[in-house]
């Protein structure tokens, strides 16, 4: 490998690509340590620092790889981006017109990539005004008066307004000159941008998590806590590979077929299934639906002591109950986690799958499954297949969503204060985007070098 990469910065072609990758990566970090204006930036710090076990502010935190923690113009990242693709991916399906762009080709995605630009600009308004509105819900009851102390000028009264424009007019400029650097890493670069710049995020964030650890002020709490972050992360990422390349393989034989005057004989190949085909999305999917009731509990906290701001106190509490103190509260929020991911991991899964449409592809080409009629046959088959082997995956990504809990707990029983820190220096689902990332641009080198009859890295 070593070997490899020396090739690959022999080469100027190649080594001009990766420069420019690290480049555009560089300038993205540089950008992410800009606040946005109309910020008191004092308040907010002072904030994140007493408070890093909000729900709100550590899930926002992990969407924008880090750049919430000093409310930068990179603060939503690429995920309007990502939303957007989500929602024509779900909408395919549905509508006509989205399903005739995948059959016309590279034009027919070319198009469907604009819409998904068009819709990214409304998308990242609606999610700088709710981002906004979240922090101030986490900051105070009712979101009111902890907004007021870290943006006194946000608001939407006469006086405010242009204060507030700029704002999210900075906000929806930074996640689109994200998604212009990830383009340009794409065209230029090396590997996946949109990928890169989230995968440059989440790195970006393991140093300060790393030396969070070296602070813990009991000695054995420290030591253990780095023990376990090492071993969790190596162990970690080698379950993380295996799952990610895992794969099942239908075999696909093709009949002869004649094309002019070229007589092509039966051919075999097959059909690759992934194990994992959802990715990190329904760790993010079950994330939002847990989080969503404890904001909707914010509004209703009054302080009074009443019934309903007793309710609203212990909900708006629930993703953060000590196992020491509310055993059960503990138990169903992370039980809840783990259902949710298992169910959305089964659902986008389904959802991804009969986008391929792989039973009608087969037979357009004149291929079929041994033993298994063509259409609704097939169709059947490769669904079961899918959902057996999907289990695997599902089961695989509810633990990682649930290592920190599994880490709390076992701290709360060995006595051992802080250890579920080693599961936050990086998150699993950071885990999960980082090794596929990795995987895909090495991929990337071993084709370029390939293409120059180098040998690659795999």
């Amino acid at each position: 490998m070593i070997e490899s990469m020396r090739a690959a910065f022999s080469l100027p072609d190649l080594r001009r690509r990766i420069l420019f990758t690290v480049m555009i990566l560089v300038i993205y970090r540089l950008v992410a340590n800009i606040p946005v204006p109309g910020v008191d930036l004092s308040a907010w710090l002072a904030f994140t620092s007493s408070s890093t076990t909000n729900q709100v502010v550590n899930f926002l935190d992990l969407l924008s790889g880090g750049a919430v923690r000093n409310f930068s113009v990179m603060a939503m990242g690429v995920y309007p981006y990502i939303t957007a693709s989500i929602i024509i991916q779900l909408l395919t399906p549905i509508i006509p017109q989205l399903q005739e762009m995948d059959s016309e080709g590279e034009s027919g995605r070319n198009r469907k990539n604009r819409i998904t630009y068009f819709l990214t600009v409304p998308l990242s308004l609606l999610q700088a005004i709710g981002q906004i509105r979240l922090v101030g819900f986490s900051l105070g009851a009712g979101g009111a008066d902890g907004l007021a102390q870290i943006m006194p000028n946000f608001g939407f009264s006469p006086e405010q307004l242009l204060p507030t424009f700029t704002t999210l007019l900075a906000m929806m400029g930074g996640t689109m000159f994200a998604i212009w650097m990830g383009e340009l890493i794409t065209e230029d670069g090396i590997g996946q941008g949109i990928s890169l710049i989230i995968f440059g995020g989440i790195v970006a964030q393991i140093l300060p998590g790393i030396a969070g650890l070296f602070s813990l002020d009991d000695v054995t709490a420290r030591i253990f806590t780095i023990v376990a972050f090492l071993l969790i992360t190596v162990l970690t990422i080698f379950v993380i590979v295996i799952v990610q390349e895992g794969q099942r393989r239908i075999p696909v034989q093709y009949g002869r077929r004649v094309r002019g005057r070229k007589v092509y004989q039966g051919q075999s190949s097959y059909v690759p299934l992934k194990v994992n085909t959802a990715g990190m999305i329904p760790i993010i999917f079950a994330n939002s639906i847990l989080i969503f009731p404890s904001v909707l509990a914010g509004l209703f906290i009054s302080g009074n002591g009443g019934f309903v701001d007793t309710v609203a106190t212990a909900v708006s509490r629930f993703g953060n109950a000590d196992p020491s103190v509310a055993p059960i509260g503990f138990t169903l929020y992370w039980l809840f986690f783990f259902i949710l991911v298992v169910g959305f991991t089964f659902f986008y899964t389904d959802v991804m799958v009969r986008q391929q449409n792989i039973p009608q592809t087969l037979q357009r080409q004149g291929g079929f499954i041994p033993g298994i009629r063509p259409g609704k046959r097939t169709e059947d088959y490769i669904t079961k297949v899918v959902r057996r082997i999907t289990l695997a995956g599902a089961v695989f990504l509810g633990v990682i969503a649930v290592l920190p809990g599994i880490m709390q707990l076992l701290g709360v029983i060995l006595n051992i204060p802080g250890i579920e820190q080693s599961t936050l220096v990086i998150s699993g689902s950071g885990l999960i985007i980082v090794v596929g990332v990795v995987i895909d641009t090495m991929r990337q080198l071993e084709s370029q070098l390939l293409m120059r009859q180098y040998e690659g890295f795999f």
